[in-house]
This record gives structure tokens, C-alpha cells and sequence, in this order.
């Protein structure tokens, strides 16, 4: 089946990072900066950004990113330097962002939810000779003995003891002409989320950044209309690709919102009139939860973006009684895809709920087995993912790319099948699979059913160590209502799984399941907790 269904613009093979053949298409933008000049071009008055009460105009945005980036240039930035920002979900964040890349230089995000030691590490790691950070966040902020690296701090919103104020550097300066580097190179340095062992800094290049925002702009159909309300962090790959980038692709509006809390979320989608937003399916379920969700005025939102995890059928649904003009659209991908490497086209969302969507234009997807061989059509491998969106590998780690990247694939680490249509379906992370006596449980699969019972808000299941079976399953619930029981949930599984993927055991709390600094659910913590439990 085609993606999308009507014509795609002009696409042809090249070779990228060496070896690559990868898919690209042929009218494309040079790297982000020359994104921001079209987008400048085509709507110098149409807004550009809006946070709080700071409405900017991309005239007035470019005007900021180019003072900005005189003012860096005076502290010596120039192409490849590192800097780095410890910046919540405000406008510096993307007018240093910018102001960066035009420089030829590399952004290091890191998000506001990191304490002093990760903060460290990935300073260190990048070797970043700038920080620009929340000033209220000057605490965590190692000394400065243990970073030499690290010449010049700036900090935005207040003042801190050893920082600089950013606004103070950029007071009378004038605009630096931009840098013209390569498609090739580096422009943001991402660190994965860790979950296990130490970040990884994923370098995002111009082409990958690129070719991702086109993927979003022709299935979404973005354009200068298109308003998105920013409410995922801006240092996390869908924040700042998917919708900053995007947005500045598109020539359309990002609004920021500091915080997701659902009903701010809802007052700012109304009053801003917002027509995108990607978020995670539990934010979309905290918004189902709002007694006055349907008071607001929500008609101009048109694309619902959702990834991170499966969203539950009763989800979609309830969404599509009290939104129907919402066309939501699940969005596969990671930190190493630039974000999106599978989409469901919108109108196929209700009726494939079971998938994550089709290779993006210029992707290719495999499912291979242990041995690295190419499995046919409905059987369950690993998911390899190929194209022009795909990172080179992670910064100054030349080994763990080397076991990461393979025959110009990423190697995923998920569980999946194409069918025959080339729909994706993820079934589970390769570690997160249960082996309960000789049968394969799919976590994710019980995950998904228990997200079906009405009194569930989130689940995890992990694997419990058993003397017998080698492994149980055991499910983490963070339940609505403090009368959910494990009897009911269980009774609730057995109608549509298989016994062995019952869970044998269930804790159920009204507390949040644990998440790590980019949100990601961490079930390394919660196997430890079922190993002791067991051991107790």
C-alpha cells in the first residue's frame, strides 16, 4: 500500500555516512537554518511563537536567533563547538537552539528533570564549552573544577552566582552571517534516556532533522496555518523535532506550555485555537479525565499525535465520540530515527489499533532474526529500521555504534512483525520479553489489555522470577480508584488472553508508575521490586 495515498514528491537513492543508500528526497532544505530563512520568506508577519505573554512573529523570531548567535560568536562558538541547554519549555529554548545551528555548532538538550550527576556526565561526555541554563536550576549544576571543558555559563530568568545572564550578552550586538556547514553534520547531540546503563549521545545531523519534518509535514499536511501546542518537553525528540522543527518547516506556530497539567492543557488548546499536538496516550487519558472536557472549545484541533506507548481502544474511541474532527495518528520512532521511522495514515488509526503505522516515505523497515537474516512476511523478529532519518551513531562511543548500527539499519531492540499491507506491528522490547515456563509472554501485549479496563490508568509488566517456571508475570498498575482489585483484572485478561499471559501477580497502586527524567518508564526498577518481593 502506498504512503500517503496520493502522489509523494520526487525521491531518489544517495549515499550518506559512508556507505548508506538510503532514500532521500530530492527537493529539500540544506539543515535547519535554512529552514528558518523559508520560513522567514514565506511568513515574515505570521507567528512564529508564542509563550506566555511573548507573542513572536518569524521577523521578530529571527531577529532574536540572530542576536543571539552574534552574542555566542563573541564568546568564540563557532562550527562543531558544543552547547548545551538546561532549559525548560520557554522561548530561549529555541531561539538558542537556532541561534546555535547557525553557527555550525551542536546542541546538547538536556532536560530540566535531570539531578547534578547525569548532568555531569553528559557535560563531560559532549565536552560542551557553553551551558545555558534555567537560572533556578543553577544548583545542579556541577563545580566548575570538574568540568574544564566548560568555559562560559549563561543563565536565562533570573541570576546566578557563577553564570552570566544571558540577556546581558545580547544587548547591542549585531547579527552574524550564518554558517553553511553540511547536511552531514552534526547538529544536535540527544542523549537517549538510559534506562539501562549509561546515555548514549545520539548526533542528530541537518539531513536526519530533515528529512524527519518533511515525513511529518506531508502526512500531516502542515502548513503556515498550523498551530502546535508544545506540551512534551523541547529537549525530547518528539518536542524538538516533531514539533519546534516541524513548526518552523510548516512556517506555522509552537506554542509552549511549561507544564502538561490536562486542564491548562485545554485552556491554552482553546484560547490558541491549536490544530497539532503530539502527545503521550497518557496525557490524552488525563484529558478524558477532565469533567469539563467537552466546554471546551476544541474544533480547530485536526492532527492528534501519539507514540511512547500503545493507546488503549477504549482511548481511541472515547476521543473519537467527543473529538470527531481529531484525526489521531500513532507515530513510531526514537531518539536514533530523529523521531518518527513508522506513521498510521489518520483515517486508518480506529481500525488498526493493533498497529503502529507504515514505514515512512523514505524509511525501510526489516524484521530479522538472532542471526541477522530477513524474516517473511507475519513473523516476529527484530525490527531493523533504514533511512535517510537514521543517526550515524553516538558521540565518541565508536563501539556501542558499532553494535547498535548494522548494514546501514539501526537495530531496534523491538519486537515486530510486517503484515502483508506493510503495517508494523510492535509486539515487545527484546529484553522485556517473558519466558514463563517455555511460553513467550509479550509485555506489552497484557499492557495493552489491562489499559482496556476502565479503572487503569497506566500498567507495566515485567517478569517475576519463579524456582519452577524460570519466570512469571507479574503487572504494576497505577489505578483510577483506590477499589481496583487484582481478582478483577485478572478475570478482566482471561476474557482475551491466552492463561499463561495472565498476570500471576498484580500490585496495584494509586501512585504514578516510575519514569526517568525523559518520562520514559523505567522497568529496570520495577523487575528489581519484583525480584525482591520474590526473594522476601
Amino acid at each position: 500500500m502506498p504512503w500517503p495515498e496520493e502522489p509523494l514528491p520526487p525521491i531518489r537513492e544517495e549515499l550518506h555516512f559512508g556507505d548508506r543508500r538510503v532514500r532521500c528526497f530530492i527537493n529539500r532544505p540544506a539543515g535547519v537554518p535554512a529552514m528558518l530563512a523559508s520560513a522567514l520568506e514565506r511568513n515574515p508577519d505570521g507567528e512564529a511563537l508564542v509563550a506566555g505573554d511573548l507573542r513572536l512573529s518569524y521577523r521578530q523570531l529571527a531577529g532574536q536567533v540572530g542576536r543571539t548567535a552574534a552574542a555566542l560568536a563573541a564568546l568564540g562558538v563557532g562550527p562543531g563547538d558544543r552547547v548545551a541547554l538546561l532549559l525548560g519549555n520557554r522561548p530561549e529554548f529555541l531561539i538558542v537552539l537556532l541561534a546555535t545551528l547557525d553557527l555550525g555548532a551542536i546542541v546538547v538538550p538536556i532536560s530540566i528533570r535531570e539531578q547534578t550527576p547525569g548532568i555531569t556526565y553528559m557535560l563531560a561526555q559532549s565536552a560542551a564549552r557553553v551551558m545555558v541554563h534555567e537560572a533556578e536550576l543553577a544548583d545542579r549544576l556541577p563545580e566548575p573544577a570538574r568540568l574544564p571543558a566548560l568555559e562560559h555559563r549563561l543563565a536565562v530568568g533570573g541570576a546566578s552566582a557563577l553564570s552570566r545572564r544571558l540577556e546581558d550578552l545580547i544587548d547591542g550586538v549585531r547579527r552574524t552571517p550564518r554558517h553553511d556547514g553540511a547536511e552531514e553534520d552534526t547538529a544536535v547531540i540527544l542523549y537517549t534516556s538510559g534506562t539501562t546503563g549509561r546515555p548514549k549521545g545520539a548526533m542528530l545531523t541537518h539531513i536526519n532533522i530533515v528529512h524527519s519534518v518533511l515525513h511529518y509535514a506531508l502526512a500531516m499536511d502542515l502548513g503556515p496555518r498550523d498551530r502546535s501546542l508544545l506540551a512534551v518537553p523541547a529537549s525530547h525528540v518528539s518536542g524538538l523535532v516533531a514539533v519546534l522543527l516541524a513548526m518552523i518547516h510548516a512556517a506555522g506556530c509552537s506554542i509552549m506550555l511549561p507544564a502538561f497539567k490536562a486542564r491548562g492543557f485545554l485552556e491554552q488548546a482553546a484560547r490558541e485555537r491549536i490544530t497539532h499536538a503530539v502527545l503521550v496516550p497518557a496525557m490524552y487519558n488525563l484529558c478524558l479525565l477532565e469533567p469539563e472536557l467537552a466546554g471546551f472549545d476544541l474544533g480547530a484541533w485536526r492532527i492528534g499525535g501519539f507514540g511512547g506507548a500503545p493507546m488503549p481502544e477504549a482511548t481511541i474511541a472515547s476521543l473519537a465520540g467527543l473529538l470527531p474532527h481529531l484525526r489521531l495518528m500513532n507515530l513510531y520512532g526514537a531518539t536514533e530515527t530523529t523521531s518518527p521511522a513508522a506513521m498510521m495514515p489518520a483515517h486508518h488509526t480506529a481500525g488498526r489499533t493493533d498497529a503502529v503505522g507504515l514505514a515512512v516515505p523514505c524509511g525501510e523497515l526489516k524484521i530479522m532474526d538472532a542471526a541477522g537474516r530477513e524474516l517473511p512476511e507475519g513473523a516476529a523478529g527484530e525490527v531493523w529500521i533504514g533511512g535517510p532519518m537514521v543517526v550515524p551513531g553516538y558521540w565518541r562511543e565508536p563501539e556501542l555504534t558499532a553494535a547498535a548500527f548494522e548494514r546501514g539499519f539501526w537495530r531496534s531492540g523491538d519486537i515486530g512483525a510486517l503484515d502483508r499491507d506493510g503495517y508494523l506491528r510492535i509486539f515487545d522490547r527484546l529484553k522485556d520479553m517473558i519466558n514463563r515456563g517455555g511460553y513467550k509472554v509479550y509485555s506489552a501485549e497484557v499492557e495493552n489489555r489491562l489499559c482496556q479496563h476502565p479503572g487503569v490508568l497506566e500498567a507495566a509488566v515485567v517478569a517475576r522470577p519463579d524456582p519452577v517456571l524460570g519466570e512469571k508475570v507479574q503487572a504494576f498498575v497505577a489505578g483510577r480508584t483506590p477499589d481496583l482489585s487484582g481478582h478483577d483484572l485478572r478475570a478482566f485478561c482471561a476474557q482475551a488472553l491466552a492463561d499463561y499471559k495472565v498476570p500471576d501477580v498484580i500490585t496495584i497502586s494509586t501512585e504514578p508508575l516510575p519514569r526517568n527524567a525523559n518520562g520514559k518508564l523505567i522497568k529496570s526498577a520495577l523487575r528489581e521490586r519484583a525480584a525482591r518481593e520474590t526473594a522476601g
